[in-house]
């Protein structure tokens, strides 16, 4: 190692590095909170084994005792001692080494959009920095929700407001692919003011629809110009948290919604995602036996918002008073706003129709019923006239972002 300066190296690996000195503090605390939740997943196992029930026996959640249960709380106190030291470390380096311009590498913008949407709720809970935070962004930037806060970040704000809210674990940045951007072309097209919705993904949907419709007032209430028409577009749980938006604004007597004309869902899972329903059985066939009960908290990492994805929840009912993880839920059906013409877009990835009139597949991710709102149930059908739902073929999820012709499709609609 002799004469050999490693400092010329590390400066490359830090201007290369897509995480800012901030985000370390984060990545600290999550990796503290990953090893204490690790250690209290092998003692259940350990107390269960120990305990030697049958296969499909009882099993606990209680802690083991004795020598055996201090060793696990030693860990449990130590790992907490130097993450806290290691947390009040980083919180005075961190204004000293983070001297990043505000703007964020796409790199970065995707690794917080994905993490927050798989454990965006316990990133939120613990207060965790990499924690996303709700904002209303023009051009990735975000924008001040105060008269001078649009006249400084947006040029020429005219009186129609196209709002888009991305997908899980996606951000406002995605919809921008293959150099479309649904919301620049609509403003092209149509003469609208595009803004986009930045949020955490992983919280539940119920509570990014409480946050969006506050988001709303405050947007109208502060807007420069008169506002003419709002418009909002929502891809696949954007959809879902611009539902519930509505819904809590119908019920706190909100003024935006007046002014909402058109709401356009892009492969928005209203009943449902059959991934998620599969992931859920997994924790249920888990949780079968003692022996391996405890690797079902590795299945219950996921966050709030993709539980909700289950069965397309909106409301704070459908949680609140119950295990997320149920294998049976229930789902408080939710009608579209009145006074609000709503529109479908799903897709498939079957290449034409069937000939056999049999119902095509979905697009990878949510099924075509679910994206156009239709349930055997009456009271969960969303009853959006056939006129206004469309069905692509040979095309996926993410495809509904660029595709030629469900941006024609919403040329014509919102034209």
């Amino acid at each position: 190692m002799g004469g050999h300066n490693p400092a010329p190296a590390l400066k490359a690996m830090t201007r290369k590095s897509p995480l800012r000195p901030a985000d370390i503090r984060g990545v600290s605390r999550l990796a503290i909170d990953a090893t204490i939740g690790l250690t209290r997943l092998v003692e259940t196992m350990h107390h269960n084994i120990v305990r030697t029930p049958g296969p499909l026996g009882k099993h606990t959640q209680e802690p083991t005792r004795g020598i055996t249960g201090l060793v696990y709380r030693s860990i449990q106190g130590v790992t907490r001692l130097v993450g806290s030291g290691i947390d009040a470390l980083l919180a005075q380096l961190t204004p000293l080494l983070d001297q990043e311009p505000a703007t964020s590498s796409s790199t970065r913008e995707a690794l917080l959009a994905a993490l927050n949407g798989v454990i965006g709720d316990h990133l939120a809970a613990s207060g965790n920095p990499l924690a996303i935070p709700m904002q209303l962004r023009c051009n990735g930037q975000p924008l001040v929700l105060t008269r001078q806060g649009f006249a400084a970040g947006i040029p020429k704000p005219g009186g129609k407001i196209l709002l888009l809210l991305h997908g899980l674990c996606m951000n406002d940045l995605k919809w921008r692919r293959n150099g479309h951007d649904h919301g620049e072309a609509l403003a092209d097209a149509a003469g609208f003011t595009p803004l986009y919705l930045h949020y955490n993904s992983g919280r539940h949907v119920s509570t990014n629809g409480h946050a969006f419709a506050d988001f709303m007032e405050t947007l109208l209430q502060a807007w420069p110009v008169p506002v003419e028409k709002l418009v909002i577009v929502g891809h696949s749980m954007g959809g879902l948290v611009a539902h519930s938006a509505c819904h809590y604004a119908g019920l706190g007597g909100q003024t935006w919604l007046q002014h909402l004309r058109q709401l356009v869902f892009l492969g928005t899972p209203h009943h449902g995602a059959p991934l998620e329903r599969g992931g859920n059985w997994v924790t249920v066939i888990l949780e079968a036996s003692p022996y391996t009960a405890a690797l079902a908290r590795l299945g219950k990492i996921r966050s709030a918002g993709i539980t909700d994805l289950r069965h397309g929840s909106v409301l704070d009912e459908d949680w609140l008073h119950g295990d997320r993880f149920a294998r049976s839920k229930k789902r408080t059906p939710v009608p579209l706003p009145e006074g609000v013409r709503c529109y479908a877009i799903a897709a498939s990835i079957a290449k034409t129709p069937d000939a056999s009139g049999k119902p095509p597949p979905g697009d990878g991710l949510v099924p075509v019923r679910s994206a156009l709102g239709q349930h055997a149930d009456p009271r969960l059908c969303l009853n959006i006239p056939e006129s206004q739902q469309w069905l692509g073929y040979d095309m996926h999820h993410l495809d509904l972002l660029d595709n030629a012709e469900v941006y024609e499709q919403l040329r014509k609609w919102l034209s």
